[in-house]
């Protein structure tokens, strides 16, 4: 034992001697290693960081959540030009499902809007989502009031002039006052403010914090949300404890029946379940996680053959000391493990540099993206130290196993 650390001792001392005395070589030829680990760590972060901030974004919500609507949320077989063609989900749709299916918590009409200008006074804000919708969405959403309430059944169904604001949007819009009861402009026309969202944080961009709410029906007073109009779905949360697979083809078969489906056709609609939503976000990560691997590890190639070069010009700087070290009774074992300690030093070292990179640049990202939080797990850290290593391990093998097998004699002779 006492041996080994002896030899991580003199290789750590070699692995210095190499960094200090060859700075420039030693630099360039770590430079690839450290781009490699700082490319796959930066993005193995970049996408934890995301991934973290969708699935926290979804966390309140219940996976089993249904989206009945023309559109699917994921991959599907159907040909985009026959989706096009599938009617709008209406009111009326919403109206029947609310009627006719059990096991139902809460239900929503929700037309899919688009950016809006809200003005109040002197301040005008543009391009912001408000979202037409029925009073379902905030037992489905399990949304939070912070002041005042959200709409009641009543105002919804038939269509009263208020909205709830988003904690960032009402911030902006009137400061440190009092929101409520104030009158804003939207859709050009006045509207009540009734309440404010708690703050939520920032993920993906689906915050509510930057939202507003208003009741569908308010919306379809003057916009066509029938089935040739704006888009729209209905949102189902089942109740808990629900068999989500008998629900579903329950919602579907009732569904079919009242579009006037025959037995031979297909549907025209879609039921979406955020679980599957949530199944495709990963599958999306997974794919970006591959991606950064492959154009990463490029660069890990490119640091391990730098490394490798410094091994065997360090072999033919040093043959004599092999040459004076064997003839002293050092084994090829010994002198094998010397030179792949230091190539293993090296690489370490290139990647422990990667990694500063990579916890400043989350420390830097997070400080100027909000709410949006960068993330560096331990993992990841580790992972960088393990890869850091296998590299210099790899690279450092075959130029050890020629200084292993180098002839004492020999070595001593071209040395001199």
């Amino acid at each position: 034992m006492l041996v080994y650390l002896r030899l991580f001792k003199e290789s750590f001392s070699f692995a210095l001697n190499a960094l200090r005395n060859n700075k420039l070589r030693t630099f360039l030829s770590l430079l690839g290693v450290t781009v490699g680990i700082f490319s796959i760590i930066a993005v193995l972060a970049a996408v934890d960081s995301l991934d973290q901030n969708i699935k926290g974004s979804l966390e309140g919500l219940d996976k089993n959540t249904i989206y009945l609507t023309k559109y699917s949320f994921g991959p599907t077989q159907v040909p985009r030009w026959k989706r096009e063609n599938y009617p709008q989900v209406d009111y009326d749709d919403y109206e029947f499902i609310r009627r006719n299916i059990i096991d139902v918590e809460a239900t929503a009409y929700v037309i899919f809007g688009g950016a809006e200008t809200i003005r109040y006074q002197a301040e005008t804000l543009t391009n912001v989502e408000v979202t037409p919708i029925s009073e379902g969405i905030y037992i489905i959403d399990n949304l939070k009031i912070s002041q005042g309430r959200f709409y009641s059944e009543l105002e919804s169904e038939t269509g009263a002039p208020v909205i709830v604001l988003g904690y960032t949007l009402a911030e902006n819009l009137f400061g440190n006052d009092n929101p409520i009861g104030k009158q804003i402009r939207v859709y050009g026309r006045k509207l009540s403010v009734i309440g404010v969202l708690d703050k939520y944080g920032t993920g993906l961009g689906d915050s509510p914090d930057g939202k507003a709410f208003v009741p569908a029906n308010f919306v379809r007073r003057f916009r066509n949300g029938g089935a040739n109009g704006l888009p729209g779905a209905v949102v189902i949360k089942p109740k808990a404890g629900t068999d989500i697979g008998a629900f579903e083809s329950v919602l579907k078969q009732k569904f079919r029946v009242y579009r006037g489906l025959k037995a031979d056709e297909e549907d025209d609609f879609f039921v979406n379940k955020l679980a599957g939503l949530v199944s495709f976000v990963d599958s999306i990560i997974g794919v970006m996680n591959g991606i950064g691997w492959m154009i990463s590890l490029f660069s890990l190639l490119v640091g391990g053959f730098g490394i490798a070069n410094i091994m065997f010009v360090s072999v033919k700087e040093r043959t004599n000391l092999i040459g004076i070290q064997k003839s002293l009774g050092a084994k090829n074992r010994f002198i094998m493990f010397q030179f792949l300690f230091e190539a293993v030093i090296l690489a370490i070292v290139g990647g422990l540099v990667g990694l500063g990179l990579v916890w400043v640049m989350t420390l830097i990202a997070s400080s100027f993206s909000g709410d949006f939080e960068f993330v560096l797990s331990p993992y990841n850290m580790l992972l960088g130290f393990g890869l850091s290593s296998v590299i210099g391990l790899i690279s450092g093998v075959l130029p050890a196993i020629r200084a292993s097998r180098l002839d004492p004699v020999e070595a001593i002779r071209t040395g001199m």
